[in-house]
């Protein structure tokens, strides 16, 4: 079966020329996501690269006292793992599927060749790669100098721009491993958060009921990494792109 550029919601797939599209096209593989699915694993070989068309993969940190944080997320504007981009063959980190979806895989031999010898795509990728670099260093940034409530509202904005609603599916203690805080941190952040009328948040979900009033809470917290990708990926969108690849 043909796989339709065009249809596709893989951003770094659309963006592809033609010719590099084509190339890579046949070693895509669907591949359903579900929640808690292991992309890699840390310290060991990545063996297949994943763009997602739907669904959250976060990027997390361990401690050596077994602590946990996430360090960066990527959805359908991204691939994982984002080391790839730089000929790094062993993950550092754990990347784990925080909300479920599905994409495609494509094995990590293939895409090295795919890099060593098209270097359209890696271009494309090595800036997927610096704008990853710019989302983690915003995350540090918030850790340091934002409350807690800024930080999930910010942390919530960035999940609401890669699902297709206002509906995060998450859990408090999930939230909690993402932000590097206690359980009752998050559950107090989200009260304020609701208090505002900007969420309303249930059991395993999160409903965002005002997306501007979050982003104005959030403030600066929030746009800058966005901004940023905007630049570095969404400027390449004038390479032509067709509308399909031959089966």
């Amino acid at each position: 079966m043909a796989i339709m550029q065009s249809g596709t919601r893989n951003r770094i797939l659309a963006l592809l020329p033609h010719d590099d599209f084509v190339a890579l096209a046949p070693y895509l593989i669907p591949i359903s996501l579900p929640k808690g699915y292991l992309i890699a694993r840390k310290q060991e070989e990545m063996e297949h690269a994943y763009f997602l068309e739907a669904g959250i993969g976060s990027i997390v940190a361990h401690s050596p006292e077994g602590q946990r944080a996430e360090t960066g997320l990527v959805g359908r504007e991204g691939v994982l793992p984002v080391a790839f981009a730089l000929d790094v063959s062993v993950s550092t980190h754990e990347i784990i599927m925080q909300v479920e979806g599905h994409g495609f895989i494509v094995d990590s031999d293939v895409l090295r060749d795919i890099l060593a010898s098209r270097p359209r795509v890696r271009q494309i990728m090595s800036r997927f790669a610096h704008a990853m670099w710019i989302q983690t260093a915003h995350t540090a940034l918030s850790n340091a100098v934002h409350t807690v409530e800024e930080r999930l509202a910010r942390w919530l904005l960035m999940c609401l721009d890669r699902v297709d609603d206002g509906e995060i599916p998450l859990t408090h203690e999930y939230m909690a491993i993402m932000l590097a805080v206690r359980r009752a941190s998050v559950t107090t952040a989200l009260h304020v958060l609701e208090g505002k009328r900007f969420v309303y948040a249930d059991r395993g979900r999160v409903i965002v009921r005002d997306r501007k009033g979050l982003e104005e809470f959030a403030a600066d917290a929030y746009g800058g990494p966005e901004l940023e990708y905007g630049r570095l990926i969404d400027s390449l969108s004038s390479w032509n792109v067709p509308q399909s690849i031959p089966a």
